[in-house]
């Protein structure tokens, strides 16, 4: 049986114990006088003995798919002949591969080896017998402790705490694996970023101005000793995200003003849903108005008046960026403005201020931290954005302030090294690890900052 088909499986046991177990706490609680006399209401009992029917055969599924295919593989090589036996890595992935090619019928059987062939059949035959042996002990754990926990119900049973203790430590397992999540993220780049920085001294990284990351394939070849100066990528980067900011902070604070202070319940009620559309277009879109639409304008109207504007421009792809970062900023300053207390505005209006006057010197001021800390992270969201860019500002690591030529940025380079068959012992590759380092360290400290300012300027209104 497959494995979405248990754990379909589990949880309708899981659904069936529920109803017995309150169906048990009912039948107990009839003859005592009622559901007042048992300790815990009747779906305390069903939800505990639901949770011990399904959750220790969830957790047996969980570790058995995670350790399943590793044992397979182990004992299908060690089963293999000693001729045909991989000496390295990347020999026993190839070999593993093609094993796994052939059980799964990618591969025709005609051609290949007598030991290939059985070993992938000795993968199916095992492969059979996990998804069998997974299958019974699931079926076999469910059921005890469904059994278990309906024979444990009792009118004195304290089903209440058992359940929310449970609760409580599921919920301490997603914060955890939330944080340890992270945590591979962060040191599986810093690993990556160190192996590079054995190659590439750091300071040439930070500081060199010269991007140019091919590295020689031969110890004869000339122009390919690869230059690692990320200065470049760090100065596109910034000039597309200030571009971006130029046009997302102005409109945006500006709607959101609207549209709080001003705007009626009828058009607020409209306007509102229309400009946070703008967040659930996907970025190749944007990516493809950038490039189809906004780059060719830009560089026909600079034709028009005597300017040299390149067809992939950092103004462009800023300008688009900008535009799909609005709807982010401009709710995130709405919740700010309204969150306000409407006696500030009221008093301000009783000294006779008019309402512009309240806007700017009441309501602003007040609502300013949280306004920034939206904008900081509007910038790091800005810093993160791929797409646009790669179609719309090139990926020519140039060093320029000029909005009018084209750029690329960390990300872009990122996608560029990582793109297709890569080894993961050269710098060239290694490079993207300590961009995305690097990127990683930039955005960290900005949402810091971000979280900073609202924490420590947020005043505190009754």
């Amino acid at each position: 049986m497959q494995a979405t088909n248990i754990l379909i499986l589990l949880l309708s046991l899981g659904a069936v114990a529920f109803y017995l177990g309150r169906s048990r706490s009912l039948a107990i609680a009839a003859p005592l006088g009622g559901i007042r006399k048992l300790h815990s209401l009747p779906s305390y009992y069903g939800m505990h003995t639901a949770l011990w029917c399904g959750l220790p055969s969830l957790v047996l599924l969980g570790l058995w798919l995670m350790f399943d295919q590793p044992v397979i593989n182990s004992v299908v090589i060690s089963s293999l002949a000693a001729d045909i036996t991989p000496i390295d890595t990347a020999s026993y992935n190839l070999l593993l591969n093609k094993i796994d090619n052939l059980a799964q019928g990618i591969l025709p059987r005609k051609g290949q080896s007598d030991s290939l062939i059985a070993a992938a059949d000795h993968m199916v035959s095992l492969k059979q017998i996990s998804r069998w042996s997974l299958t019974a002990l699931s079926l076999a754990l469910s059921t005890t402790g469904l059994f278990w926990a309906w024979r444990k119900i009792g009118s004195e049973f304290r089903a209440r705490p058992a359940v929310e203790k449970v609760i409580q430590n599921l919920l301490l397992a997603c914060a955890c694996l939330a944080i340890f999540t992270t945590l591979g993220i962060v040191l599986s780049v810093l690993f990556e970023s160190i192996q590079f920085f054995r190659s590439v001294p750091i300071y040439d990284f930070v500081f060199g101005l010269d991007w140019s990351p091919q590295t020689a394939i031969r110890e004869d070849q000339v122009g390919s000793s690869g230059s690692f100066g990320a200065v470049p990528l760090f100065v596109g980067t910034l000039l597309v995200s200030a571009v971006a900011m130029f046009i997302a902070v102005p409109i945006g604070l500006m709607s959101a003003i609207y549209l709080a202070e001003y705007a009626s319940k009828n058009v607020r009620s409209v306007a509102k849903p229309a400009l946070e559309v703008l967040a659930g277009i996907p970025t190749v879109v944007y990516g493809f108005f950038a490039a189809l639409t906004v780059a060719p304008f830009l560089r026909d109207l600079g034709a028009s008046v005597g300017l040299s504007i390149s067809s992939e421009s950092a103004l462009a792809a800023g300008g688009v960026m900008g535009i799909m970062i609005i709807p982010f900023i401009s709710s995130l300053a709405d919740d700010v403005i309204t969150a306000v207390p409407q006696s500030m505005r009221d008093g301000s209006l009783a000294m006779g201020a008019t309402r512009s006057e309240t806007v700017r010197r009441v309501v602003i001021p007040a609502a300013l931290p949280g306004i920034v800390g939206g904008i900081m992270l509007a910038v790091s969201r800005a810093i993160g954005e791929t797409m646009i860019v790669v179609m719309a500002a090139g990926m020519a690591a140039k060093l320029t302030a000029n909005p009018l030529e084209s750029v690329t940025t960390v990300t872009v380079q990122i996608v560029t090294l990582l793109t297709g068959d890569q080894e993961f012992d050269s710098p060239k590759t290694l490079a993207a690890f300590a961009l995305g380092l690097m990127l990683f360290i930039v955005t960290l400290l900005l949402n810091i900052f971000a979280l900073h300012i609202v924490k420590k300027y947020r005043e505190q209104y009754e």
